[in-house]
């Protein structure tokens, strides 16, 4: 009986946890701008909770080349999986990148929706990706995955961001961008992203058209922006993608080849120190440990 009470006090508090997270990330898209970057995994996301960031969200590439495969290969479950991880690895709200929810009707992107949603995500993007090469769902069919996916949502207190793939996938037309985002604000989605938008224009026009909804920008790379520039236009929140991911990857990479192709280790140089990892991680999990005892 003693094992049963404390069992449900524990989901009372795991409850009373993901309502705080949720009404905590829809206070953040309300005003201001604030960056969400992108962990890959317990690790990356454990450091960038220390660093002070107020939310996260998981990157499908990030996790696909971890497990050794290309984005937008990674499976319904493994990345159920993989998101249930993260967010029971953290204290702080995460969003998760659904891809395009892992289906193409309606109905099934609204029962996956669902199921990530017992994840215990605050908020989660669906794209207008077909998952096919440089395709998109037609304006009409999007619509619809938008609302049967805002009638999953409704009602939990998460976010549903409503992604507009067209830069990402060979249609650099600003005015296709804005119609499909106008189209998702209007049919329940709380926060619009076009990944690949760069100009200062296009941006401009974006967070306008779909105002008083908050807007994403995606900064991947040294690309000359900055968090007050982006604020300046009125986007809401920035995230980074696979970024840090790549970065991480692109330090190992240097490091393999000058090993493997000249023998020697000035590839090391920058490493984070072992001491300085075994440090906080040692700090760290005693304090997931205590944490979880109470």
């Amino acid at each position: 009986m003693g094992r049963v009470r404390r069992l449900a006090s524990y989901n009372l508090r795991l409850m009373a946890t993901i309502a705080e997270r949720r009404k905590t990330f829809h206070d953040l898209h309300r005003s201001g701008c604030f960056v969400l970057p992108n962990p890959w995994d317990i690790g990356s996301a454990r450091y960038l909770q220390h660093l002070g960031f107020k939310a996260l969200a998981t990157s499908s590439a990030g996790f696909a080349f971890s497990r050794g495969l290309p984005d937008n290969s990674v499976g319904r479950e493994m990345m159920l999986a993989h998101i249930r991880e993260i967010v029971e690895a953290t204290e702080v709200p995460v969003n998760a990148d659904f891809e395009n929810g892992f289906a193409d009707k309606p109905e099934q992107v609204g029962e996956n929706v669902r199921l990530c949603l017992r994840t215990g995500v605050a908020g989660l993007s669906v794209e207008d990706s077909t998952g096919k090469k440089n395709a998109l769902y037609d304006l009409p069919h999007a619509t619809e995955r938008i609302e049967a996916a805002r009638e999953a949502v409704q009602g939990s207190g998460a976010l549903l961001v409503a992604r507009a793939e067209c830069f990402l996938f060979g249609r650099d037309d600003i005015d296709e961008v804005l119609r499909r985002l106008s189209a998702y604000a209007e049919a329940g989605a709380d926060c619009l992203y076009a990944p690949g938008v760069q100009s200062h224009e296009h941006m401009k026009r974006i967070v306008e058209a779909v105002a008083p909804k908050p807007v994403n920008m995606l900064i991947g790379g040294a690309n000359g922006w900055t968090i007050e520039e982006a604020a300046a236009l009125g986007v809401r929140r920035v995230s980074v993608g696979g970024a840090l991911a790549r970065a991480a990857w692109g330090g190992f990479i240097r490091a393999a080849k000058q090993l493997s192709e000249y023998g020697t280790f000035e590839g090391f140089e920058g490493a984070a120190p072992h001491a300085a990892l075994q440090e906080f991680f040692s700090v760290d999990s005693e304090r997931r440990t205590q944490a979880v005892q109470r």
